[in-house]
């Protein structure tokens, strides 16, 4: 990895994005009204995918369910609108380039990327907290969106700062520096407040004694090797506050292995054979997928989760194709047979998870001797087709019969962004 010294990076959060999307949109402060986002149309158990200031302020999470908001507090449940939040994101990043290159800019998810300023802060004749003011402020006077900010001297610092120092200081911007990590983290519990350590790396230390990052820090290296394998270098490294990645560098990664997936959490429980449709109908799109990248795959893994009610271990496996492919003919017979063999016929499933995994490019597939060449050739032409068709016309303009059969999901699917509804009622 490069050399991170000298340099100072910006870490920009956009504050309950959604919820705040919704308000500006109704003319509500964020920081006034309980407003949260979720799909009422589903059941009790649906999750707020946002909740506002105000309503957080009241002890209400973002990520709750429905039903464990207290039945005292009055609010406004707007339904999801993901194409209107990405459209928001795109304006918010069109901002960003107004001042920073996009050589300079990691967008990390739709509400929050990373700015590397350190070539900019002498242009501009400010410091970094100044130069985040500026760009901050003309985020809310161009969208009404109120976005926060942590400075770092690397980018693990600044999203540090980002997620637990901007939250104590009156302007809601963070600065740290190694230095100052130490000096005012290093105690700070719970361990779960720091990015890239879950409930599960919790526990495990937990279960040694290490409560801090100073305990980390401190902690035998052979020990926490043993316990997270490689993993562990970017634990001790973060005990100190210390990350050598630079944004060049995650432009530059490419990664030696290529996998894609699609997944759904069904809206009840499924019997088997119902499971099974759902699963052909998730292969045939990864496949269109695949055929739009010109790319193939040899290995499919399945994971099937039961119903809620059964506590049950998922059923899981993988399946190896003759030949690289992007067939939907061959590998959606191939995974509706993985199902069969993998999964218990008497048990319901509600969640599913396909992956297609070692892509490579179209081109590496050798055929056998009893494949017909001819016919592939066929189906990718007519794949390719259906692409263009639902590229022109949109995702429904072209369909087959198993996505008109009772359950089937697709058609509902495609008017979905990342499982969510891309339009609302306010459409």
């Amino acid at each position: 990895m490069s050399n991170n010294i000298n340099r100072i990076y910006l870490c920009i959060d956009l504050k309950s994005f959604y919820a705040s999307v919704e308000c500006v949109e109704r003319g509500l402060d964020p920081y006034k009204v309980n407003l949260i986002v979720a799909d009422l149309s589903r059941t009790e158990k649906t999750i707020c995918l946002a909740a506002s200031p105000a309503i957080k302020a009241l002890g209400v999470s973002s990520r709750c369910r429905v039903f464990e908001i207290p039945k005292n507090i009055e609010y406004i449940a707007a339904p999801p609108r993901m194409s209107l939040y990405m459209d928001y994101s795109t304006r918010i990043y069109s901002i960003y380039l107004k001042y920073i290159s996009k050589e300079d800019i990691h967008v990390y998810s739709v509400d929050e990327c990373f700015l590397d300023v350190t070539d900019y802060l002498t242009m501009y004749q400010m410091d970094a907290k100044q130069l985040g003011m500026m760009i901050i402020d003309d985020v809310i006077k161009t969208t009404g969106i109120t976005a926060t900010c942590g400075i770092g001297t690397n980018m693990y610092l600044a999203k540090i700062a980002l997620d637990i120092t901007a939250k104590h200081t009156e302007d809601h911007m963070g600065y740290l520096t190694e230095e100052l990590y130490c000096e005012t983290l290093w105690d700070h519990k719970p361990l779960t407040d720091f990015w890239r350590i879950g409930p599960g790396i919790a526990k495990k230390l937990e279960r040694v004694g290490i409560f801090t990052m100073r305990e980390i820090a401190n902690a035998d290296e052979d020990m926490l090797y043993d316990m997270f394998g490689v993993d562990a270098e970017l634990l001790i490294d973060h005990a100190w506050g210390v990350e050598p990645t630079l944004i060049s560098d995650i432009k530059k990664y490419n990664p030696t292995t290529n996998s894609i997936t699609s997944g759904q959490v069904l809206d009840r429980d499924y019997a088997h054979d119902e499971g099974r449709l759902i699963v052909k109908e998730m292969t045939d799109l990864l496949c269109l997928d695949l055929v739009a990248r010109d790319a193939v795959t040899e290995s499919i893994t399945l994971h099937i989760g039961y119903s809620n009610a059964l506590n049950l271990k998922p059923a899981h496996g993988s399946t190896h194709l003759a030949f690289p492919t992007s067939s939907a003919k061959i590998i959606v017979e191939a995974v509706a047979e993985l199902y069969d063999r993998i999964k218990d016929r008497q048990y319901p499933m509600r969640r599913c998870f396909v992956y297609f995994n070692k892509i490579v490019p179209k081109g590496y597939e050798q055929y056998n001797m009893f494949v017909d060449s001819e016919e592939l050739a066929r189906e990718n032409n007519l794949q390719k087709a259906m692409i263009d068709i639902k590229g022109k016309f949109g995702k429904n303009a072209i369909l087959k019969g198993m996505n008109l059969e009772e359950g089937a999901k697709t058609i509902e699917r495609n008017s979905q962004i990342g499982g969510h509804r891309a339009g609302g009622e306010e459409d």
